[in-house]
């Protein structure tokens, strides 16, 4: 049965199906169990989630038309360069984007020639490798928390083991390193980022 001579049904529904299902299993298994406990921030869960079911239906889409290599270059370069205007987005949480990312183009995009063998053991081999590392590697996990401070003299470059001391003393947290960001003179108040270890 055709619409518009579009055929409104054909088997590779059934293989978008079962592959988004694989892809949906291992984004789980990264997003919610790996970094979901450590960084418990709820934006990215919503963000990871979305980006990669669109990605793989993109990928999936783009299989069935015959583009050329520019084409498709320019297609992913939009992704490097997305930035959300309202806050810098952390390394670490760029660094699981582009994971989430690169699963999803992995599970679209696989054709006849890997088999689905294949395609578990890449998707395994990258849970594993993001565990061992996150967890066992890097045993000291450095975390950062952004906090409105109202003391803004303490941001003199003199008054810096002031201001570390004050924060320590405030969050009982032991800091490595302080970055500041904006400051409103108006209501002297500046924005901070302090960085820690989380088994601290």
């Amino acid at each position: 049965m055709e619409i518009f001579e579009i055929p409104f049904f054909d088997d590779d529904f059934y293989k978008m199906i079962f592959r988004f299902g694989i892809n949906l299993i291992f984004l789980t298994i990264i997003v919610r169990f790996l970094y979901y406990p450590k960084a418990k921030n709820k934006d990215y869960l919503f963000t990871y989630f979305m980006i990669s079911a669109i990605v793989f239906f993109l990928c999936f889409t783009l299989k069935k038309y015959e583009i050329d290599l520019g084409m498709a270059l320019g297609l992913f370069a939009i992704f490097g360069i997305i930035r959300y205007r309202t806050d810098t987005i952390p390394i670490k949480e760029m660094t699981y984007l582009f994971v989430i990312i690169g699963v999803s183009v992995i599970n679209a995009l696989a054709n006849k020639k890997m088999s689905y063998a294949e395609i578990l053991g890449a998707n395994t081999l990258v849970v594993l490798l993001i565990l061992v590392i996150d967890n066992f590697v890097l045993l000291k996990n450095e975390v950062s928390k952004k906090i409105v401070y109202e003391n803004i003299e303490n941001i003199l470059p003199e008054n810096a083991e002031a201001l570390k001391a004050d924060l320590e003393q405030r969050t009982g947290l032991t800091i490595n390193s302080i970055k500041i960001g904006n400051i409103d003179y108006s209501r002297q108040v500046v924005d901070l980022r302090i960085f820690y270890y989380l088994n601290n």
